[in-house]
């Protein structure tokens, strides 16, 4: 699909600018999606459709890799609120390409990010929210209708904020000179310092005075008391303090009268300037020894009118920081600044053992979901109350993701038993009283070996996600170990990812027989990964990985391509009848067109379906039942032949077996291998015997001795494989084995 531009262009007008924008543009904000999958456009346009932020609907700009988007960005990207940008497309790292480009090439910081990604093992989280300039990153499992919906419509607030505070930076420079200096304060302490400063020297006094303001105005409170926002003179030690910790019963009066009339208030030896822009209420008490003349006050209204724009300005940099250091519903420091609290305490030799844990609040999305986001969002208020109640000053709080809280304090205070115990008691949300658990990461700071903040939180997600594994409790302590370990699953990853790519991975073939005949029937195709080393790479190892990262689906796809090549091979060598078995994984039929391309590869290669066997697990027809029938039905109906691979290994089988559109029953190695010194040989037969009844070819696996060939015969089984009649091997020597076999069987 090429770069598209849904509508009219959208344009943001700067103080200068006349341009007359019509009504269907003043309400619509601009959307890139970046994705190589068309459905994600489809479904992302789908579950934002109708949104109205700020008065505005969405107009979508797509793109269908990070070349044609950089096109985009070229001809609209100044007119770009949000990108909804994919990791992967034609390059492992298109999605962070485009990132840079926006940034440092084309110099826009307004638009805001949020990285999708499908395969999050191979980007860190972490690594990324480090390295990029990104709103947001999440996994595009994560991002149902209701989550991408509050993603975009922050995204959407924080770039207009950014937006407005660059444009408002023009009214600055009209500020008049005697305020100019005020203006290069982004600080609401230095700007109000300033105010006192420049108002005295303006009028020939000494700076002494303070600025105040009602805390929620410009300070993140949430009482409604008036507090000291700057001040210079002997008031200085006072600055974020309530005005009553002044301890003047004339400054608290006067004060509060100047903010509760709204006007200027000059007495006898002293003077409350009142300033307010855009609804930014603000006293600014002066401590004077003499009354001030008319002429003065005149000069100070014309300066206050001036200052005005510099103190609204000051505000909006106050809250645009808070929004990127404080999280906006429990007030509590977001991510960013808890990394900063930890980057802090790693670089400081400590006297106390000091724990990071992250509190992940179990099962949060199905209460958001089903009891709706408001109540949501008073639960998780409800949690950072009880983190405060329950850990005192010495503990640091923090916000991490949604449903995950951050702790840092002394070891013997951030323990697991303290905090399940404040989660022992329920939580009140609205009108709902409901109890929480909790999964819970930790990881005690090494004095020894310092340590970025960033760091010691991807220590504590690590032993988090470990945690989350462990069935018998709730919490996990960081050891080197595991980081080394998911270090390793992530370079193993990459690499599988490299080798791939490269075509490294092999496919080899063990030959199957009829056990009455030993004629070879068929041969399953087993994936081979060469680690360079003239060795390989176990199976066991590396499909896990593959499944995780979700490369199963690619890898796959190509074993049934490579597989339906062979048999065309084969077919021209004269043996059109031999079959190939091929495993299917979970990913593979979550996949909505896994059906489809099975069904395209066999036309392609011009083949007869039954020629085709797809072997699944019970695991994997416990995962997703419905799904796999399904499948599996169509495919039969096509002719596709279907098997059960490691049956009666699992859990729940009978329950399922009858569902499965079946034609052959594997019977598990595990099951062979001991026939005539175990039970094991009992379970066989019922096995054979269960399969015979429901008219199902049964196949023994892993027959290594004639033994045990002669047994499964006698309990009737149909087919084998195993060492005694071939081992796995590369195509070449299939074709030779072939060959020799079909000599000595002539």
């Amino acid at each position: 699909m090429s770069a598209e531009y849904d509508n009219d262009e959208l344009v943001f007008l700067d103080e200068d600018s006349h341009q007359e924008l019509d009504d269907k543009n003043k309400r619509q904000w601009n959307i890139l999606i970046v994705d190589d999958d068309e459905e994600i456009h489809t479904v992302t346009k789908l579950a934002l459709s109708g949104l109205v932020v700020h008065d505005r609907t969405l107009n979508f700009l797509h793109a269908n890799s990070g070349k044609q988007a950089k096109e985009v960005l070229d001809e609209h990207g100044r007119d770009v609120a949000i990108l909804l940008l994919d990791v992967v497309m034609e390059t492992d790292d298109a999605g962070l390409t485009v990132v840079e480009y926006l940034r440092e090439t084309l110099k826009l910081h307004e638009p805001r990010i949020i990285l999708r990604t499908g395969q999050p093992g191979f980007a860190p989280e972490e690594q990324i929210i480090k390295t990029y300039d990104i709103n947001d990153y999440k996994m595009k499992t994560e991002l149902t209708r209701a989550k991408l919906l509050t993603t975009v419509i922050s995204s959407i607030r924080s770039y207009q904020q950014i937006l407005t505070i660059n444009q408002s930076r023009l009214g600055l420079q009209k500020i008049i000179h005697s305020s100019a200096n005020l203006l290069e304060e982004h600080s609401i302490k230095g700007f109000c310092e300033g105010i006192v400063t420049q108002i005295s020297s303006l009028i020939g006094l000494e700076a002494e005075g303070i600025v105040c303001a009602r805390a929620g105005s410009v300070l993140d409170r949430d009482d409604d008391g008036v507090y000291v926002l700057g001040a210079a003179g002997d008031y200085a030690p006072y600055i974020n303090e309530r005005i009553e910790e002044l301890h003047n019963e004339l400054i608290v009066d006067s004060v509060s009268r100047c903010l509760r009339q709204k006007e200027h208030i000059f007495g006898e030896g002293v003077s409350i300037l009142y300033l307010n822009s855009s609804g930014f209420e603000a006293a600014v008490y002066l401590n004077l020894s003499h009354d001030i003349s008319d002429l003065d006050r005149q000069l100070l209204e014309v300066f206050l009118t001036s200052i005005s724009v510099g103190y609204e300005n000051v505000y909006l940099f106050h809250e645009l920081r808070n929004a990127a250091f404080r999280d906006w519903l429990t007030r509590l420091p977001n991510r960013n600044e808890f990394i900063k609290i930890l980057d802090t305490h790693s670089k400081v030799n400590q006297d106390t053992q000091m724990c990071a844990a992250l509190v992940d609040v179990n099962q949060f999305s199905d209460i958001n979901d089903g009891l709706g986001q408001e109540t949501g969002n008073e639960l998780l208020k409800a949690v950072a109350n009880r983190l405060n109640e329950s850990f005192g000053a010495d503990v640091q709080k923090g916000r991490i993701a949604a449903d995950v809280f951050g702790l840092l304090g002394p070891a013997n205070v951030v323990t697991p038993d303290k905090i399940n115990a404040a989660f022992q008691q329920p939580f009140t949300a609205d009108d709902h009283t409901m109890p929480l658990n909790v999964t819970i990461g930790l990881c005690e700071l090494d004095d020894k070996n310092k340590v970025l903040g960033v760091d010691l939180l991807k220590r504590t997600n690590i032993a988090l996600n470990r945690a989350k594994k462990v069935p018998n409790t709730n919490y996990e302590y960081f050891a080197p170990e595991i980081e080394e370990q998911t270090t390793w699953r992530l370079h193993l990853i990459r690499r599988l990812r490299s080798d791939f790519a490269n075509r490294k991975l092999e496919l080899w073939s063990q030959p199957q027989i009829e056990l009455a005949s030993e004629k070879v029937i068929g041969m399953e195709g087993l994936l081979r990964w060469p680690d360079g080393n003239g060795g390989y790479i176990s199976p066991a190892e590396f499909v896990p990985l593959a499944e995780y990262s979700g490369l199963i689906v690619d890898i796959g796809h190509w074993v049934l391509e490579e597989s339906c090549r062979r048999l065309q091979e084969l077919k021209k060598l004269g043996y059109p009848h031999l079959r190939v078995a091929v495993n299917v994984s979970i990913p593979q039929f979550r996949d909505p067109e896994f059906v489809n391309k099975v069904k395209r590869l066999l036309t392609e290669y011009n083949l007869p379906p039954s020629l085709l066997e797809l072997e699944i697990t019970e695991s994997v027809v416990m995962d997703e039942p419905q799904i796999v029938i399904d499948a599996l039905t169509d495919l039969k109906e096509f002719g596709v032949t279907i098997a059960i691979d490691d049956f009666g290994t699992g859990f729940s089988s009978m329950s399922y077996l009858q569902k499965l559109p079946l034609h052959r029953l594997k019977v598990d190695r595990s099951f062979v291998k001991d026939i005539g010194v175990g039970e094991s040989a009992l379970i066989a037969e019922t096995i054979v015997t269960l399969g015979n009844k429901l008219g199902l070819v049964t196949i023994a696996e892993g027959i290594e001795k004639r033994e045990q060939a002669n047994h499964m015969i006698k309990l009737g089984c149909d087919e084998a494989q195993g060492y005694l009649f071939g081992k796995p091997m590369p195509f070449n020597e299939l074709i030779a084995f072939l060959a020799e076999h079909d000599a000595n069987n002539g």
